[in-house]
């Protein structure tokens, strides 16, 4: 029962403390600028503004248009419940496998892609042939990077791999933990749009990937959309701190007192890596369309040597 509540907790948690996550970066983005800034809250308030107004689908799409918002969050929270977050030990564990968790956030980018392309309209295919582009090279390097750290865990098991950093953490002070970090945090920044790769506070039509794909929807549709987007940020953001700063995740026979101690210490993980972020976003700006592949395919790069180090130093 300590393991199912892990679960619950883990999804409650991204569930209801993504929106805030977002609203944190902005403000911290607010301070930095010189504005005040609209409060934590705000994400939370816009989504129940949205919620409350109606959908509308464009004539000629189809069911994919449809499907789209159910899947991007359906797909997140499934993410939520097997990426070890707060406990190693959970009853899903047999599928928190690196390949199905990199399936499943694929899955949900590219039901956006294809919904943009339903629509028919300019913007939603060039923003849906742009997401495909940055996907194309942005899986590959997320696999890459977790991989190398699953080399010397012997599994491709994410809580396998948590669970042997957490016992040799100085394992992780290594050449090929700084490449695969390095590379990751580059994927996790182009997988959820932020600057330098995408700006999610502009609406221009020539610089925009995300944006463009979800210009056709509204309401309920919309929320979902918005929602399912800082979802996977949290969830980018707590891979990244399970994975190269588990301390004070719960193993297995933890009991109710260790889960809530952890909740608290990876919703600060995730905080403080967020606030770093969006700290980061005031100092840099966009880079070009064509600029990006460049960025990435470093990023490919430093894992694929991530992978190299990772045997020879083994």
């Amino acid at each position: 029962m300590t393991d199912v509540a892990g679960v619950v907790l883990q999804v409650v948690l991204v569930g209801l403390g993504s929106p805030l996550l977002v609203g944190v970066m902005r403000q911290v983005r607010a301070r930095l600028e010189g504005r005040a800034g609209a409060g934590i809250w705000q994400p939370w308030r816009d989504l129940r503004k949205l919620m409350r107004r109606q959908p509308i689908t464009p004539a000629g799409t189809g069911w994919m248009f449809r499907a789209a918002p159910l899947l991007l969050p359906g797909t997140a929270l499934v993410v939520a419940s097997v990426v070890p977050l707060v406990t190693t030990a959970s009853p899903l564990d047999g599928v928190a496998d690196l390949f199905a968790v990199t399936a499943l956030l694929t899955l949900g980018s590219v039901a956006l892609a294809l919904a943009g392309l339903d629509t028919g309209t300019a913007f939603g295919g060039m923003g849906a042939s742009r997401e495909v582009t940055v996907l194309a090279l942005v899986e590959p390097t997320i696999l890459l990077s977790v991989f190398a750290l699953s080399v010397p865990a012997g599994s491709t098991n994410l809580g396998d791999i948590v669970t042997a950093a957490a016992e040799h953490p100085l394992s992780l002070i290594s050449p090929v933990s700084l490449l695969a970090a390095v590379a990751l945090v580059i994927v996790s920044i182009a997988e959820t749009g932020r600057i330098p790769v995408d700006n999610p506070a502009t609406h221009l039509e020539l610089t925009m990937i995300h944006e463009a794909m979800t210009l056709e929807y509204a309401g309920l549709d919309l929320a979902l959309i918005e929602w399912a987007s800082a979802m996977r940020l949290s969830l980018l953001l707590g891979l990244l701190a399970g994975l190269f700063a588990p301390w004070g995740i719960a193993t297995a026979g933890a009991g109710p007192l260790a889960l809530l101690v952890a909740a608290v210490v990876i919703a600060l993980k995730v905080t403080v890596l967020g606030g770093l972020l969006a700290a980061s976003e005031v100092f840099m700006a966009k880079l070009r369309l064509f600029r990006i592949p460049e960025l990435l395919a470093g990023s490919f790069l430093m894992a694929l040597l991530a992978v190299a180090a990772s045997y020879f130093l083994a």
